[in-house]
C-alpha cells in the first residue's frame, strides 16, 4: 500500500472582520486581555448571505479547480453549525460544485472533532480503494451571546482537504491516540443559536483529552516526543493550545518552548474559532509559512467538547512547497471588510437559522452565496456565472 494522506488543503473565511481592539474599546477593557490573555487579534464574521455551505464550497472550489473531480466518490462535511436536522450541508456543496452524481455525501458531528473523524474515515475508504479520492470539508461559525466572556472567541471559516494515495503534502501515519470522556464543558442545544460553555471546565477537559490521547498513542507504540518536529492544535483560542502543550511537556518531562507553536497560531489569531476547521487552518499556516518541513513529523491534536480528542501524526512529503497555497489565505484575510461593533452586533442578532421564507441581501464577494429561504428550503447560488 502506498502512502495515504493530505493531497491538498484550502481555506476560506467570512466576508467581514471585527478587530478585537474595537471590541475592547467598546467594553472598556485593556486590549491586552485579548491579544495576550487569550491570544487573539480579530475574528471573521459571515456576511448575511454566507454560512457554512458557502464557506465550505468556496474552500472546496479551490481544490476542484486545481485537481478536478475525477476519482472523488465521497464528500464528508464536518460541522457543529448544521443548517438542517436531516439534509447534509455537503449535499448543497455537491450541487454548487457540479460534482458527479456517483458520490456519497455525509455530514459528521462531534463538536470541533468532526474534521479529524472525517479524515480518518477518508483514510479507510482510500485504503480499500486506492484509486479513489475523498473530499473532506470542515466549516463552522462560532457564535456566543454578546457581552459574555466567550464573545471575543467567535469566528468563522472552512477548510477543504483532498485525501488520496501518494499525497503531495502530508502522509498520515497509521497510529493515533484517542480519548473520550462525557463532560459538559460546551454544548449547543437545538433550541439555541448560540453555544453554552463552562470556560474553566473547557480548558481542563481539553488538557485531559490531550494528555489522554498522548498516553494512548505512546501505549500503542507511537513516536516519542523528540521524534515529533512540530505540533498543531485545535484552537478555540490560541492561549488554550499553549496551556495544553505546556501540560504535555511537563507530563513527558521535556522543556516547554512556546515559540515552536507560534507559526500554527498565525491564521487562527485572525479568523477566530472555527470549530471543526480550526486544527486544519493551523496546519495550513505551518505548511504555508515554514519553508523547511521536508520529511518532518507533525503532531496534530483535534479536540471536540463533550468530549473527544485524537492525536494524529503525519510526515511532510518532499517537495510540499510546490503544492501549498502560500499567500492565498493572507490575501483572503486582508480582503475582509471591517465592521464596527454596532454593525457586527446587528449581524449577530440576525444570525439565527430560520425556516421562514426570506431573501438575503447580496453582500459576499465569495464564489457562492446563500440566496435565502423559499418554501422553507434553503437556496444557494454562484455569485458569478460559470465560465
Amino acid at each position: 500500500m502506498s502512502a495515504i494522506g493530505i493531497h491538498d488543503l484550502a481555506v476560506a473565511t467570512g466576508h467581514h472582520v471585527l478587530e478585537l481592539d474595537d471590541l475592547a474599546e467598546r467594553l472598556g477593557v485593556d486590549p491586552a486581555k485579548y491579544h495576550v490573555g487569550i491570544g487573539q487579534d480579530a475574528f471573521s464574521v459571515p456576511a448575511p448571505d454566507e454560512d457554512i455551505v458557502t464557506m465550505g464550497a468556496a474552500a472546496a472550489k479551490q481544490v476542484i479547480d486545481r485537481h478536478g473531480s475525477d476519482g472523488i466518490r465521497t464528500v464528508l462535511f464536518a460541522t457543529e453549525s448544521g443548517i438542517d436536522q436531516s439534509k447534509a450541508a455537503g449535499v448543497f456543496v455537491h450541487g454548487l460544485l457540479g460534482l458527479p452524481q456517483a458520490v456519497r455525501v455525509v455530514e459528521l458531528k462531534q463538536a470541533c472533532y468532526g474534521g479529524a473523524a472525517a479524515l480518518q474515515l477518508a483514510l479507510g475508504i482510500i485504503a480499500r480503494n486506492p484509486d479513489e479520492r475523498v473530499l473532506v470539508i470542515a466549516a463552522d461559525v462560532a457564535r456566543y451571546d454578546v457581552d459574555t466572556a466567550a464573545e471575543p472567541t467567535q469566528g468563522a471559516g472552512a477548510v477543504a482537504v483532498l485525501v488520496s494515495a501518494d499525497p503531495d503534502l502530508i502522509e498520515i501515519e497509521p497510529l493515533s491516540g484517542l480519548f473520550t470522556a462525557d463532560v459538559d464543558d460546551f454544548w449547543r442545544p437545538n433550541d439555541r443559536s448560540t453555544a453554552l460553555v463552562d470556560g474553566r471546565l473547557s480548558v481542563s477537559a481539553y488538557v485531559d483529552a490531550f494528555i489522554g490521547a498522548w498516553d494512548d498513542l505512546a501505549a500503542r507504540g507511537g513516536p516519542a516526543y523528540d521524534m515529533i518536529d512540530r505540533f498543531v492544535h485545535h484552537q478555540p483560542f490560541t492561549k488554550m493550545a499553549l496551556k495544553a502543550h505546556r501540560k504535555l511537556t511537563q507530563h513527558v518531562g521535556v522543556p516547554f518552548d512556546e515559540t515552536e507553536l507560534q507559526t500554527g497560531f498565525t491564521y487562527n489569531r485572525q479568523v477566530g474559532n472555527t470549530y471543526t476547521a480550526s486544527l486544519w487552518i493551523a496546519l495550513a499556516a505551518v505548511l504555508d509559512l515554514d519553508d523547511d518541513l521536508d520529511g518532518t513529523r507533525i503532531g496534530m491534536f483535534s479536540y471536540g467538547s463533550g468530549s473527544v480528542g485524537e492525536l494524529i501524526t503525519g510526515v511532510v512529503r518532499p517537495g510540499y512547497r510546490e503544492h501549498r497555497r502560500q499567500g492565498a489565505v493572507r490575501a483572503d484575510l486582508d480582503a475582509r471588510v471591517p465592521l464596527t461593533v454596532d454593525a457586527y452586533r446587528a449581524l449577530h442578532a440576525d444570525g439565527a437559522a430560520t425556516s421562514k421564507d426570506v431573501d438575503r441581501p447580496r453582500v459576499t464577494a465569495a464564489p457562492f452565496r446563500f440566496a435565502g429561504v423559499l418554501g422553507g428550503a434553503r437556496h444557494y447560488e454562484a455569485t458569478t456565472p460559470a465560465a
